[in-house]
């Protein structure tokens, strides 16, 4: 994955203050255009302190920003939800491409697991579920039972025993992290995983972002997306006829759901096994 961070903002943007949205309402939103731009410009502020943070610093503010930005923004999407039916199908979704890969033996851990929805449900088919978030605000109404444990991270750690993973899998998170951070979680999650066992990782791409609230705003995420990727191999030739394009060409083009399954990243990583 190429770390390209040129486009990152800089401190005194006085003119976010003015942002009118650049894009049109988003499929699904229900918020008025004041709400998003007060989201917007809290995110913006919030991601800017984790973005230019010192290492030692971000091991704190990953809870702590999230958990700010929940209270400051309490028509966040992620706090009113979806509907039980549509959470369902989304759940049902993701477990239709992960159940190829565990077994009722399996221990497995979701990083950056939000509401948990998913981790509980594969809890009933595997041995053991994990699911690590930063958030507490977040998840404060999860209720760890049975074979399903919440854990709370700083952003980096992975707070398992190591070795002790079958199956990691995050979706949606790599974006979220500073992309130093992003190489320290990948180690410790390998550290998690056992001989053999695998992460899977899904993140979006930048082509076709931003994908965090940016995106009615800004050519290039500006909010808790701090850094997008793009895939350089096999379709380094494609991804270069599109960086080619005008932002205005781009983004309709990419932002279709044939290109974003061509463009969206699948990660799939196996810890390899001791000889």
């Amino acid at each position: 994955m190429h770390m390209d961070t040129s486009h990152w903002s800089t401190h005194g943007d006085d003119a976010v203050l003015a942002r009118e949205p650049r894009l049109a309402r988003r499929r699904g939103e229900i918020r008025t255009d004041e709400q998003v731009l007060e989201h917007y410009l809290i995110e913006r502020e919030l991601a800017d302190r984790l973005r230019y943070a010192a290492r030692a610093d971000r091991r704190r503010l990953y809870s702590e920003l999230y958990d700010e930005l929940f209270r400051r923004v309490p028509h966040h999407p992620m706090l009113k939800g979806v509907s039980p039916a549509q959470r369902h199908r989304e759940v049902d979704l993701q477990l239709r491409f992960l159940k190829r890969f565990l077994t009722p033996t399996t221990v497995f851990m979701e990083i950056g697991a939000g509401d948990c929805a998913l981790a509980i449900r594969a809890a009933s088919i595997v041995k053991r579920a994990y699911a690590i978030d930063v958030s507490e605000h977040i998840t404060r109404d999860v209720v760890p039972s049975g074979n399903f444990e919440l854990i709370l991270s700083d952003g980096c750690s992975i707070p398992v025993a190591k070795g002790s993973v079958d199956v990691a899998y995050s979706n949606q998170l790599m974006e979220h992290l500073h992309p130093d951070d992003a190489k320290e979680q990948l180690r410790n999650i390998h550290s998690s995983l056992a001989p053999g066992g695998i992460y899977l990782c899904i993140t979006p791409n930048r082509l076709y972002g931003p994908g965090d609230i940016s995106a009615r705003f800004d050519e290039f995420a500006t909010g808790f997306h701090l850094l997008e990727y793009t895939a350089r191999e096999p379709i380094a030739a494609l991804e270069s006829v599109f960086d080619a394009l005008p932002y205005s060409l781009r983004k309709p083009v990419a932002d279709t759901a044939p290109m974003r399954a061509l463009l969206g990243l699948r990660i799939a990583a196996i810890k390899p096994r001791a000889d």
